[in-house]
């Protein structure tokens, strides 16, 4: 009995620790995955917006990094204050694209065509200051899925996330669920911003996962067999000691 619970206790001891493990093992390939997904998207070439994303569709992890080319009219501009570009403060430069040509003509899909230092939006006369472009233009832009929307009062020409539903409210639509970044700065005025990273919220590989929770519950099931037969053993021992006092109280009257 006594080796039983030993082995069962080891059990699940060992179960724990390949557990532990295998969500070792889960980070560190859902990483490199990630990681070769994104050496993959930023050496893949352009295709149509079209072609990956249309109106109405949600954008998800399947689309991150992705480069689109799409064609629009410039229309409405807001900055967004508060952001690091290289650990740097920056504004980030989000301008309305309302597409011209494909089958999605019409809609809006916001882009964030570069950044600017606090420094160059003072010289400009402020974030509404800042100049916007205007006509048409055709741009590279990697898809990214848009922000929680921003609650309180911003500056004039600021709004402070990146939130679809909100600039429906204030540019209109139809719309795209996400927006883009330039690949390049469009416009004078504003820098570059670095690609997105694909890795940024991901890590975990789905199958070395699974074999975890396998191995936690195996562990589980062994904590239950042994806490089952201690409990089984207390009971079975208490019992005896009941019959014992009874016996001896009979034979005492």
């Amino acid at each position: 009995m006594i080796t039983l619970l030993i082995l069962l206790a080891a059990a699940a001891v060992v179960c724990a620790q390949l557990g532990a493990w295998q969500l070792d093992r889960a980070a560190i390939r859902g990483a490199s995955e990630a990681q070769q997904i994104e050496e993959e998207r930023l050496a893949a070439d352009p295709v149509p917006l079209e072609s990956v994303l249309r109106v109405g569709d949600l954008v998800t992890k399947q689309h991150k990094l992705i480069k689109a080319e799409v064609t629009g009219e410039w229309g409405e501009q807001f900055l967004i204050a508060d952001r690091l570009v290289d650990g740097a403060p920056a504004y980030l430069v989000l301008t309305e694209l309302r597409l011209t040509e494909g089958p999605d003509a019409g809609a809006m899909i916001p882009v964030l065509r570069g950044w600017m230092t606090e420094q160059d939006v003072a010289a400009a006369g402020g974030a509404q200051s800042v100049p916007v472009p205007t006509g048409e233009a055709s741009l590279i832009g990697y898809i990214h899925e848009d922000e929680k929307a921003a609650s309180g009062d911003f500056p004039p020409g600021q709004i402070g996330a990146i939130s679809v539903g909100q600039l429906l409210n204030l540019w209109g639509g139809p719309a795209f669920s996400g927006y883009l970044v330039a690949v390049d700065a469009v416009g004078g005025g504003v820098e570059t911003l670095p690609a997105p990273s694909y890795s940024e919220g991901e890590g975990l590989n789905l199958r070395n996962l699974l074999y975890a929770g396998e191995w936690f519950l195996f562990g589980g099931f062994a904590l239950f067999l042994w806490w089952r037969m201690v409990r089984d053993e207390a009971a079975h021992l208490r019992e005896d000691q009941l019959i014992a006092e009874a016996e001896e109280r009979a034979a005492a009257g």
